[in-house]
């Protein structure tokens, strides 16, 4: 099982799709079914939650890396363009916003967060609305924290300010 090397080392950050950024703790080896399964030991301190995800997971997508700057660069031009937000009916929308927030890309969080986000001067947003709105901002509030190594506070400033920024 040694012959392979794996993708991300203890101590690396990671986004596995459905929880955001977490950092893995370590490599274990662990017994399932009878087959010898080696897994990431992921920590996501946000949610105090502990996953093993399977190494093979990693090399299907289902795990990455933090996004580079070229990404996170384009994210925040996303912040700044036009909220696009589509006629359907709610629960529809609601449903994609789900998947782009699940998805794990960061392009795809930012334009939940740009179509989903409020100025003072518009209208309040219902619960749910709410609800995805700073789903979607966390979790791209993590990842930039994490690639700029600042706290989550601060990263949270900067999507703030540049999302003010296009209302000026």
């Amino acid at each position: 099982m040694s012959e392979k090397k794996n993708m991300f080392s203890s101590g690396d950050f990671v986004v596995y799709p459905a929880h955001g950024v977490g950092r893995i703790t370590g490599v274990e080896t662990q017994d399932v079914a009878g087959m010898k399964l080696e897994v990431y030991v992921i920590a996501f301190d946000q949610d105090k939650m502990t996953l093993r995800v399977p190494t093979s997971k990693a090399k299907t997508g289902s795990l990455r890396g933090l996004s580079d700057q070229a990404i996170v660069a384009d994210a925040m031009k996303t912040l700044t363009g036009r909220a696009r937000v589509k006629r359907a009916m709610w629960s529809r929308r609601a449903q994609e916003y789900e998947a782009k927030i699940n998805s794990g890309d960061l392009i795809s969080i930012a334009e939940v967060v740009r179509d989903l986000h409020r100025n003072s001067d518009q209208p309040e947003q219902s619960y749910s609305e709410r609800q995805l709105y700073e789903s979607a901002l966390d979790r791209m509030a993590r990842e930039v924290a994490a690639i700029e190594s600042v706290n989550r506070d601060v990263a949270i400033q900067k999507l703030s300010e540049t999302l003010a920024s296009r209302a000026a």
